[in-house]
C-alpha cells in the first residue's frame, strides 16, 4: 500500500517537547520562534526529515505553523483542520488559532510586549512572509531574528534528508526536451533584462529538466534549487547520486547543496527572485552580495501551467485508465456496503488496489480521504487506525482520491449514498451537483480569472443560505503536483486562465457533525468553438478529462434545470463510452445502469 493509516504522532509527547524547545529559546535570548510545516522548497508535502510542526505539536495536517512564546504556545491552522488539531495536539499546552482570521502578527502584538524577540529559521520562511512579519512587528518594537533552526537542536533522532534517484520523463508526454525547456527559460530572462533567475520550488525544477524523483510522500519531486543564466545555463543545488540514472543537458551543471549559500553571496548582477516561495535567506545573501534583486514570478510557472499538447494527450490517457479503476471501484462499492461490515479503510485499501490492477500506478496522489458519516464533514479528513469508522446504510460516504502514472496526475471526488438518504441529504447534493455543472458549462473571454468563476459553483448554495470554505478548484500537474499554482478556481485567484490548464472543478457542502458532500472532476482550459450569433470574440472553456458516475440516487432531478440534466446525461453517456470498453463485463453492465439518463 502506499498509503499507511499508522498513527505517528501522540498528544503526549508535545509537552515535554515544547519544554526542550522553550529552554533553547532562552539559551538563545528569545522570547519566541516560530515552527513552520514548510521546508526550505516550500511544497505542499515535506520529507520525514522536516516535518518539525508534527513532530512538536502533533498536528499533521498539511498547512498550518507554531508561534511558540514562553508561556503560550499557538498552533495556527485554516477552517480544514479544527477538529483535526483539538485530537492531535495536547491543549493543555497548545492553542488552537483560527488562521487567516488571526494573523500571525496580530497574534504576536497581543502576547510580546514592546523589546520582545522572535526567532526564525531564515530558509524555512519565504522572503514575502518575512518582510511583512518584520514591516507589522517593528511599529511595536517587536524584533525577527533569524536563527539556526531549535527544533533540529533538540530532535535527536530526525531522520536523514531523503536521497531518492531521479527518473526521466519520458520526452513523448512531455512535448518539449529539457534543452528546448532550458532555452525557453532564458529567453524569458534576457527578455526582462535579467542576469539570472533563482528556482527554489522542486517541481519547477523536475518540469524545467524533464525529471521526476521520490524525495517527498505521493509527488514525484527531485528536492533541489537551481540559478538559472540568461545565457541558458542553469547551476543546480542538488546531491549527485540521485541523478547518476539520468542524463542532463550540458547546460546543467552539478554542484552539491551546501555550496548554495557560497555561490548566492558572490553572485552579482540582477537576479530574479519569487518572494512568495524562495527563503528569506537565499534574497539576503544575494542582497549583501550586491546583486540587484528583481521581484518575480518563478520562470517556469507559466509555462509549467500552460500544458503542452503532448501533456494533455498523456494525462487524458492517465485519466481514461483512472476512471475505469474508479469504476470498478464504485461498483465493488455498490454490491459491498449495503451488507455493513466496510470501514474507510477498506474502502481506501480497495480502490488503491484498482489502481494498482491497472499495472501503470506509480503513486497515490495524495492520501486518500475515504470518510463516512460525520467524517465526510472534515474536508481533509485523513482515516487513520485510530479514527477508522464503518460505513453504514443510510449514510453519506466521501472518497477523494487519485493516482499518480507516469502519463498523468488524477484527482477525483465522488460522494456516494449508502442505501437510502434523507431528503436533506439529496438537497445538498443537487446543489452541489448545480454549481459544478455551471463550471462545467461556463464560457468566458481572455483575461477572465479563477476569482471571477469561483462564484458559479457557489451561487445555488448561496441561494439556500449555504457555502463551503474551500476553494472552487486548485491547478493540476502532470505527473508531478496535485496542487500546483499559479493557476486556481478561488475567490482570491486574480491570475487570467489560459489554454492548457488544468483544474479542478470540486464544489462542496458541509454539515458539521453529520455528514459531508464534495463531486470533483478535472478539466482543461480550451479554446472554446463560436457561439451562434456572437461578436466573434475569442471565448474559453473547460474540457472534462475526469470521466466516472456520478451518483444519481443522491440526485432530486426536479431541481436541475433542463440545461443542467442535459448535460448530466450527455456527461453519462461519455463515461459509458469512453469507460465502458476498458472494464470487465460485469462492471460494464453496472456501469450502462449508473449512467441512464437522469
Amino acid at each position: 500500500m502506499f498509503q499507511d493509516f499508522e498513527v505517528k504522532t501522540r498528544p503526549q509527547d508535545g509537552p515535554p517537547r515544547l519544554a526542550a524547545l522553550r529552554a533553547e529559546m532562552a539559551k538563545a535570548g528569545l522570547d519566541g520562534f516560530l515552527v513552520p510545516r514548510a521546508d526550505r522548497f516550500q511544497g505542499e508535502y515535506v520529507a520525514p526529515s522536516d516535518e518539525r510542526l508534527a513532530w512538536l505539536t502533533g498536528f499533521t495536517g498539511s498547512a498550518g505553523f507554531a508561534a511558540v512564546l514562553s508561556e503560550v504556545a499557538g498552533v495556527f491552522i485554516d477552517g480544514r483542520y479544527r477538529v483535526q488539531v483539538k485530537a492531535q495536539t495536547d491543549p493543555s499546552v497548545f492553542t488552537p488559532v483560527a488562521w487567516p482570521e488571526t494573523t500571525l502578527e496580530d497574534w504576536l502584538i497581543d502576547a510580546l510586549p514592546k523589546g520582545g524577540v522572535v526567532g526564525f529559521d531564515p530558509w524555512l520562511h519565504t522572503a514575502a512572509e518575512v518582510a511583512r512579519l518584520e514591516a507589522a512587528l517593528s511599529k511595536r518594537q517587536i524584533a525577527l531574528r533569524p536563527v539556526d533552526n531549535l527544533v533540529d537542536a533538540i530532535w535527536a533522532d530526525r531522520p536523514a534528508p531523503p536521497m531518492a534517484p531521479a527518473t526521466a520523463w519520458p520526452e513523448v508526454h512531455a512535448g518539449r526536451s529539457a534543452s528546448a525547456k532550458l532555452a525557453l527559460v532564458a529567453g524569458d530572462l534576457a527578455g526582462r533584462g535579467e542576469d539570472a533567475a533563482l528556482i527554489t520550488q522542486p517541481d519547477s525544477l523536475c518540469w524545467l529538466l524533464n525529471l521526476r524523483g521520490g524525495d517527498v510522500p505521493h509527488t514525484p519531486l527531485m528536492q533541489a534549487m537551481g540559478l538559472m543564466r540568461r545565457s541558458g545555463a542553469l547551476e543546480l543545488f542538488v546531491e549527485q547520486e540521485k541523478l547518476s540514472g539520468v542524463t542532463l543537458p550540458e547546460a546543467v551543471t552539478i554542484r552539491p547543496p551546501s555550496t548554495l549559500e557560497t555561490v548566492l553571496a558572490a553572485e552579482t548582477g540582477r537576479v530574479r527572485v519569487d518572494d512568495s516561495s524562495a527563503p528569506a535567506a537565499a534574497r539576503v545573501l544575494l542582497t549583501e552580495a550586491g546583486a540587484e534583486v528583481v521581484e518575480g514570478r518563478d520562470p517556469c510557472l507559466m509555462p509549467k501551467a500552460r500544458k503542452h499538447p503532448a501533456e494533455i494527450a498523456a494525462t487524458t490517457a492517465a485519466h481514461l485508465r483512472d476512471g475505469a479503476a474508479v469504476a470498478r471501484f464504485l461498483h465493488w462499492f455498490d454490491l459491498e456496503a449495503p451488507k455493513g461490515g466496510l470501514t474507510e479503510i477498506d474502502a481506501a485499501r480497495a480502490l488503491e488496489g484498482f489502481r494498482r490492477e491497472t499495472g501503470a500506478l506509480k503513486e497515490i496522489s495524495f492520501d486518500t480521504i475515504s470518510a463516512a458519516g460525520a467524517h465526510a464533514a472534515l474536508p481533509h479528513y485523513r482515516v487513520s487506525e485510530q479514527s477508522n469508522a464503518p460505513i453504514r446504510p443510510g449514510e453519506v460516504f466521501l472518497i477523494d482520491s487519485g493516482g499518480q502514472y507516469e502519463d498523468g496526475t488524477t484527482d477525483i471526488t465522488r460522494t456516494l449514498a449508502v442505501g437510502e438518504v434523507t431528503e436533506e441529504v439529496r438537497v445538498a447534493f443537487t446543489q452541489v451537483l448545480r454549481g459544478m455543472i455551471a463550471i462545467h458549462l461556463a464560457q468566458f473571454p481572455r483575461g477572465v480569472a479563477g476569482a471571477h468563476l469561483d462564484a458559479l459553483a457557489r451561487a445555488p448554495l448561496w441561494a439556500a443560505g449555504r457555502d463551503f470554505d474551500h476553494g472552487t478548484g486548485h491547478g493540476v500537474g502532470v505527473y508531478l503536483s496535485v496542487h500546483e499554482g499559479p493557476q486556481r478556481l478561488s475567490r482570491v485567484s486574480t491570475l487570467p486562465l489560459e489554454e492548457g490548464m488544468i483544474l479542478s472543478n470540486e464544489p462542496g457542502y458541509y454539515r458539521e457533525g453529520a455528514f459531508g458532500i464534495r463531486i470533483e472532476n478535472l478539466v482543461v482550459v480550451a479554446e472554446a468553438p463560436p457561439l451562434p450569433g456572437g461578436d466573434d470574440r475569442a471565448m474559453l472553456h473547460f474540457e472534462t478529462i475526469t470521466w466516472a458516475p456520478i451518483d444519481r440516487r443522491m440526485i432530486l432531478p426536479e431541481m436541475l434545470a433542463p440545461l443542467e440534466r442535459d448535460w448530466l446525461d450527455a456527461y453519462h453517456t461519455e463515461v459509458l463510452a469512453k469507460i465502458g470498453p476498458l472494464v470487465p463485463e460485469d462492471t460494464r453492465a453496472w456501469l450502462a445502469q449508473a449512467c441512464a439518463a437522469i
